[in-house]
């Protein structure tokens, strides 16, 4: 079924008023936007091309870009159209032979391979990443130490049978130079991590070591988890020593931001990232176009660990990496991938609750949150009594940071604010981000006395949490960084708000130097991708909407790290965990050669 949009009338901005043709008539059925139309068919008049179905073909690999794929099978798209809706799509059996013989394809600006329509940037990258990869794996293996002692500091740090998966993966990694680490929530891949860093430096001495993830909420979990893990007992001093001053960055913030460009940074094929180590955490957020520009990026000669969960959603721009890794490399090189499965937190609901929708388990994803259990249920939003606890939990929540954001310690308020989130699939709508950060302030007005919020003129207030929703390499934030406005107390200018950025430097910032900034009662589920939060509410739209997948259940669910309510219907519920998202890529072939 394609995923269509419904108009608003004759002045909605997504109409391509004066097209015409094959173009017109998928524009006009909600298939195409505005830009897909005009993309394409400015595109085909540079090279002289008047074929409305290659145009159409253009204009569907734009379209599927904008919708997260890096290619597009036209003519399984057009055999998997709902048949009730009347368009003119092109006789499949030439259709792909009229777009080979494209000028188009001759002067590459389109790609076709194995019946795939490709833009050719996107071609061109995952090309790009295949080639990286296979380099990488081909490779000769770092000189090892020792198997006998690299082994009984494996058995050191993860005794037991307990610990086997995470010994075995730590042992895999510090024999090869690329590890793709993967687990669910609880298995422990921070704690091998951490154990395979000890492990290198003990054998290996002093090494330059990099931890990265893709928005600086995840850098900054990650690097909190790794210092966690490293007070465990079976961490000697020296461990701790050796791993002293380990920072997290963001991919951005590591490659190095070159001014006027969104794709290029300081560090490439010609000027390498001079580390020894590199760990990326949350690989399933990484977009096709920043995997080309950190493999090309890395040293030959550095050991590159990927860390992720590929059951999650993947990144909000083109690609499904992690996933295409995972499934590529089990047949080309399954030595590189280490999957952890056991899960470590004992008892939790949540754990069992992934699982399930692991297994696509809806009965049993409809017990669990139905069972009474303290730490997961299902809420009925037409049940007035369910839905007014979940405002008061909500309000209680914003009652609460800001009296924290009031208070001395901007670190306490950060935390404070991590103490709950609240989940939203859409960002528009009765149950979108919008509509509920509104409906927070509302009630926090209320609660306080004090009204708040843009509505009532008061746009920036104590205890307003944030969302950069955009990269200002000036004041070296970057899209997905999140923060709290709290009152600072100057000697020489008095009380007054400032941003504290909860990227685990607490950086702060005068409100009017930020620009591209949301109020963060509420977020989306995409947004919520790199953070954990002690609480989780999740809010279900309803059974119909295309955003509702089994890949966003999981990762709003695995965002909570002790209790999860979802606000929403059974049906809902179902229909979440029956649908998949649909990427259409074409690394894993290259990377499976199938």
């Amino acid at each position: 079924m394609i995923e269509l949009w419904e108009s608003d009338g004759p002045a909605d901005a997504r109409l391509a008023r004066g097209a015409g043709g094959m173009l017109a008539a998928f524009n006009e059925a909600g298939v195409l936007t505005a830009a897909d139309v005009h993309v394409a068919t400015r595109t085909a008049e540079l090279a002289g091309e008047p074929d409305e179905s290659v145009r159409l073909a253009v204009a569907l690999a734009v379209r599927a870009a904008r919708h997260g794929s890096v290619c597009v099978d036209p003519v399984a798209l057009a055999a998997s159209a709902d048949t009730a809706l009347p368009l003119p799509w092109p006789a499949a059996e030439d259709w792909l032979d009229r777009v080979a013989s494209s000028p188009l394809v001759r002067s590459s600006v389109l790609r076709l391979e194995s019946g795939l329509v490709y833009l050719d940037r996107y071609w061109r990258e995952e090309q790009q990443v295949h080639d990286d990869l296979v380099a990488r794996l081909s490779t000769t293996a770092p000189a090892a130490a020792d198997p006998a002692a690299l082994a009984a500091t494996a058995e050191r740090l993860f005794p037991g049978e307990g610990y086997a998966e995470q010994r075995a993966a730590v042992l895999a990694a510090a024999g090869q130079w690329t590890t793709v680490l993967t687990g669910g929530p609880g298995t422990g891949k921070t704690t091998a991590v951490a154990g395979l860093l000890a492990l290198l430096t003990e054998h290996e001495g002093p090494l330059r070591i990099a931890l990265t993830a893709p928005t600086g909420k995840a850098a900054a979990r990650l690097q909190e988890a790794v210092e966690e893990v490293q007070q465990q007992d079976r961490f000697t001093d020296d461990d701790r020593v050796r791993l002293a001053g380990l920072s997290a960055s963001t991919l951005h913030r590591l490659l190095g931001w070159r001014s006027g460009s969104r794709t290029r940074f300081k560090h490439h094929r010609g000027n390498r990232l001079p580390h020894d180590v590199i760990v990326v955490d949350e690989t399933s957020m990484v977009s096709l176009t920043m995997m080309a520009r950190l493999l090309e990026a890395v040293r030959p000669e550095t050991r590159l660990i990927l860390v992720g969960d590929p059951d999650q959603l993947a990144s909000v721009e083109a690609g499904a990496v992690l996933s295409d890794l995972v499934r590529g490399l089990a047949v080309r090189a399954p030595q590189a991938v280490a999957a952890l499965r056991t899960n470590h937190r004992f008892g939790s609901t949540i754990g069992e609750l992934a699982q399930a929708l692991r297994d696509a388990d809806a009965d049993r994803v409809v017990t669990l949150l139905t069972s009474g259990r303290a730490d997961a249920s299902l809420v009925d939003p037409t049940d007035p009594a369910a839905t007014a606890a979940v405002r008061k939990r909500l309000t209680d929540h914003a009652v609460a940071v800001r009296a924290a954001a009031i208070g001395t310690d901007p670190a306490a308020a950060v935390r404070a604010a991590d103490g709950h989130r609240l989940l939203c699939a859409h960002r528009e709508g009765p149950w979108g981000v919008a509509h509920w950060n509104h409906q927070v302030e509302r009630w926090l007005g209320e609660a306080t006395g004090s009204p708040v919020g843009a509505a009532w003129g008061h746009e920036w207030y104590a205890g307003r949490p944030v969302l950069v929703t955009a990269n200002d390499y000036g004041l070296g934030l970057f899209n997905g960084d999140t923060g709290l406005t709290v009152v600072d107390t100057d000697p020489e200018q008095g009380e007054r708000l400032r941003v504290v950025m909860a990227d685990g430097r607490l950086t702060s910032f005068a409100p009017s130097r930020l620009g591209d900034i949301e109020t963060l009662h509420a977020m989306t589920v995409h947004k919520s991708q790199g953070s954990q939060a002690a609480d989780v509410t999740v809010l279900l739209p309803d059974p119909d909407s295309p955003l509702l997948t089994r890949e966003l259940f999981y990762t709003a669910v695995t965002r909570a790290q002790q209790s999860v309510r979802v606000v929403g219907s059974e049906a809902a519920v179902r229909a979440a965990v029956a649908t998949t998202a649909q990427r259409a890529t074409g690394l894993r072939q290259r990377l499976s050669g199938t």
